[in-house]
């Protein structure tokens, strides 16, 4: 029950954290504490398993560098544990004229981050990659991919347990607090001067904290005494699936040209591994922050969130999308309306309401979308033994084994390891 570092958070970036920490530094001792009885449970496990290749991020920023690094280090390590994926590709379609500037400012955008293989290409050439695609100009990435991130994830579990670590499931955080001095369990309180409880009242004593928790990122913060922002609010991402019969219709990811003036991708099509094809997602308030289905709700998680002033800014400023977005979720018609401007042969016959996703917005007390990576701790005796993961966000699973090694640098930073 002793560990020099204890991560919070069996997801995608914990894992990949822990499995890059204790491969740094064989001679200590790790763990992995997780609230859920199986491991990739929320966000890893209920995401489009799209590779993305790094097309959409500001040049320069965390999420560019990261994005291009993580997708080659991901492809590699998939073939070193034999993991199947699939370099399918993506299409990002202009339907309209107004969309082609866009679209151009894309591609310099990508070859600036250094995507690979990276074209401009028309309609004839769209129809010979997608032959159901229409389109004016697509965007063609080669590069992009697809995988079962819940099993990449899994590997990465047994990678840390086989180099010596430690996951703790069914292991909810309720606090973090200085051991007191003279217990015997935290040896005098010296060598492992933190105790982290669970909700169950077992105990783990450890040197230092890394969190990774996602959803609840700005709670586990505020348990350990540092600061409550970035506040997480949950957005339900639903998708619709094709039917089996008609999955010939699309080979690759096709994603629309998004608009800088809202927040997300909008509809796209994407291809799975077991064969499926997912379409979508919305993206709507959850009234839970696990909540996956349409009449999940948690009073706490809810009035966390509408008694958030940065939402209220951010619904105010995307009013009119925000709408849509609702009305499209409500009905399928709309939504089906919005692929048809990509394949007009998809029809409401052809599809079935699929799987959901939530994902874990971070946003700022003025309501801006916090879009690249907020790492942070505390001051004194324990919020100086914890870093915190604030926000790692998508696309945090292509990027995990970039994202651990920075990670993995901040711990040995931070805690002079």
């Amino acid at each position: 029950s002793t560990f020099d570092v204890a991560v919070v958070g069996a997801g995608i970036v914990g894992l990949a954290s822990a499995r890059e920490l204790v491969r740094r530094h064989p001679s200590l001792a790790f763990a992995v504490l997780e609230k859920e009885k199986e491991l990739a449970h929320h966000q890893s496990g209920h995401n489009s398993g799209v590779i993305h290749s790094g097309i959409y991020y500001t040049p320069g920023s965390l999420k560019a560098k990261l994005c291009v690094q993580g997708a080659a280090l991901c492809y590699e390590y998939c073939d070193q544990k034999g993991i199947p994926y699939k370099r399918c590709g993506k299409l990002i379609v202009a339907v309209e004229q107004d969309e082609i500037p866009r679209l151009k400012a894309l591609y310099e955008r990508g070859l600036q981050n250094n995507v690979p293989g990276l074209k401009l290409i028309g309609p004839k050439e769209i129809q010979a990659k997608e032959p159901f695609c229409r389109g004016l100009m697509a965007l063609d990435s080669p590069y992009t991919g697809i995988v079962n991130y819940k099993q990449v994830a899994q590997a990465y579990a047994e990678d840390f347990q086989e180099a010596g670590g430690m996951v703790l499931t069914d292991f909810e955080v309720a606090n973090m607090e200085m051991a007191a001095e003279g217990s015997s369990e935290s040896e005098d309180g010296q060598k492992y001067p933190v105790v982290v409880r669970s909700s169950k009242g077992e105990e783990i004593y450890c040197r230092h904290i890394v969190t990774c928790a996602g959803l609840y990122s700005d709670r586990l913060s505020e348990i350990s005494g540092c600061s409550p922002e970035p506040r997480i609010v949950p957005f339900r991402g639903d998708y619709l699936v094709l039917k089996p019969e008609k999955c010939y219709m699309v080979k690759g990811n096709i994603y629309p040209v998004p608009n800088p003036r809202f927040p997300f991708l909008g509809f796209h099509f994407t291809p799975r591994m077991d064969g499926s094809v997912w379409l979508g997602p919305n993206a709507v308030l959850a009234f839970k922050r696990e909540g996956y289905k349409w009449f999940d709700f948690s009073a706490g998680d809810f009035l966390d969130a509408v008694m958030y002033s940065g939402l209220w800014k951010l619904v105010l400023r995307n009013l009119s999308y925000g709408l849509s977005e609702m009305y499209r979720a409500c009905f399928l018609s709309a939504q089906v309306k919005e692929l048809q401007k990509f394949i007009p042969e998809v029809t409401i016959n052809d599809v079935l309401r699929g799987p959901s996703g939530v994902r874990a917005q971070a946003l700022d007390s003025d309501g801006n979308l916090v879009d690249d990576f907020v790492f942070d701790g505390g001051s004194g005796d324990i919020g100086s033994r914890i870093l915190h993961v604030r926000n790692a966000p998508s696309p945090a699973a292509t990027s995990s084994l970039a994202i651990a090694k920075m990670i993995a640098d901040e711990v040995k930073q931070r805690f002079e390891l």
